[in-house]
Formats: structure tokens, C-alpha cells, sequence
């Protein structure tokens, strides 16, 4: 869904309700909990693009609970302008929901 531009879909499809999203220490939003607060935190994101101009999103690798991808985008934000991306997402499914997601990437 996701590599389809359909990030807020698929927070409100997959995501169960006390998901925990955590972003790299010291990042705004660093950890925030609740489906709602991650769907307003990924709006916000989305809302300070003003230009994607190309992004992957690798097939996810699977082990036991949790899968990952790496993911890049190349994206102008109407805040710091254009910036290239690349992270690791890590997710942990529970019950057939996504319970936590982690996100791993350097700081510049």
C-alpha cells in the first residue's frame, strides 16, 4: 500500500489501535503510541512534502513476527527543501496487526 501512496490507508487498515511508532533519538515524534497519533504524525509528514520526486519501498523480509524494508525517497519539503532518504523500517505484527514500528537511519 505504501508503495502506492497509500500511507494513511494503510495506517488505518493494518494498524491496531496502541500501535507504537518510534523514530531515531532526539527526531520529533521519537515515540508516540496510538494508532490516531501515528496517522496525524504520518498527515503532518505528508502535508510538508511538496514534491516526491522518486522513491523505492524493497519487498519486505520476514521473520517470525516482525518484517522490514528499506525504503528511499528523494522528496522536497516546504521546510528544509530537498532532502534524499534512506531507512530501515521495522514492523511487529500481533493478532494480524502491526503493533510497532521502528525507523532506522543516519542523521546528517
Amino acid at each position: 500500500m505504501c508503495s502506492q501512496n497509500q500511507n494513511l490507508d494503510c495506517i488505518k487498515e493494518l494498524y491496531a489501535d496502541n500501535v507504537v511508532s518510534k523514530e531515531m533519538p532526539g527526531m520529533p515524534g521519537e515515540e508516540i503510541s496510538r494508532r490516531q497519533n501515528v496517522w496525524n504524525k504520518n498527515e503532518e509528514w505528508l502535508g510538508n512534502v511538496t514534491e516526491f520526486h522518486s522513491g523505492t519501498i524493497s519487498e519486505p523480509v520476514v521473520a517470525g513476527n516482525h518484517f522490514t524494508s528499506k525504503m528511499t525517497f528523494d522528496v522536497t519539503f516546504k521546510d528544509r527543501g530537498r532532502q534524499q532518504m534512506e531507512e530501515l523500517a521495522v514492523f511487529e505484527v500481533k493478532d494480524g496487526k502491526i503493533v510497532s514500528e521502528q525507523f532506522l537511519y543516519s542523521m546528517k
